[in-house]
């Protein structure tokens, strides 16, 4: 199955050397089955809460990829059994907004402080409010990117609860510093797009996102060297 840039971009940021990958939100299991097929020695789980479509996907999975490690789960992606797996996790959260990525990831932070977790996000919307949070939450930045497909921009954020790495920004840094022409035309139009949205929201009544839109108008996409 050929894959969106966005789950592309998303592969390509999973490192190395993880016990346990959970691929949450799976829907039909195309990123996990990708992970699949570059699989070392870490298990995959596949987690969704709809049953018709973890029973399908079971069957694929046992139809094609019956000799490598993978568990499907049919549960809420807040009750993450972790606890049951020894060793070192990434947490993939995709697909869902910014909202619901902060609970999920909220209540694993509360239900596992002990263990060795990292987090690897792609919400699609409320980024603002997200970042604030993984703040509170004390999780590092280790790299984002941000890439467009099929005419919408998804922020990707590796994340990391590890005291070494760099707070989340408010509003994003690397995600700004563009490698080509390409990439920097995206960004000013991401930038573009997301100052337009939060000023028409500044015009309707008990809205007060004048700091989100001044956080906003300080980002200046740059052309790295």
């Amino acid at each position: 199955m050929k894959l969106s840039k966005r789950l592309k971009l998303i592969k390509s940021m999973v490192p190395p050397h993880y016990d346990h990958i959970w691929d949450c939100c799976c829907d039909h299991g195309y990123l996990g089955a990708a992970l699949l097929d570059s699989q070392n020695d870490e298990t995959i789980h596949f987690v969704d809460i709809v049953p018709e479509l973890m029973q399908s996907l079971e069957s694929k999975l046992k139809a094609f990829y019956d000799e490598y490690n993978w568990q499907v789960h049919c549960l809420d992606v807040s009750h993450l059994p972790l606890q049951d797996h020894k060793g070192k996790h990434l947490v993939i959260i995709a697909g869902v907004g910014g909202d619901l990525t902060t609970q999920f990831i909220s209540s694993i932070n509360s239900q596992h402080p002990n263990l060795d977790i990292d987090y690897l996000v792609c919400p699609v919307h409320h980024l603002f409010t997200l970042r604030a949070k993984l703040n509170e939450l004390k999780l590092g930045l280790v790299q984002e990117a941000l890439v467009e497909d099929n005419k919408r921009y998804y922020e990707v954020m590796l994340l990391s609860s590890e005291s070494n790495n760099q707070p989340v920004s408010a509003v994003g840094e690397q995600i700004w510093q563009a490698d080509n022409e390409v990439q920097l035309e995206i960004a000013e139009r991401y930038l573009k797009q997301t100052l337009s949205h939060y000023q028409r929201i500044a015009k309707g009544k008990n809205n007060d996102v004048a700091h989100i839109i001044s956080a906003y108008e300080q980002v200046k996409p740059t052309l790295s060297t």
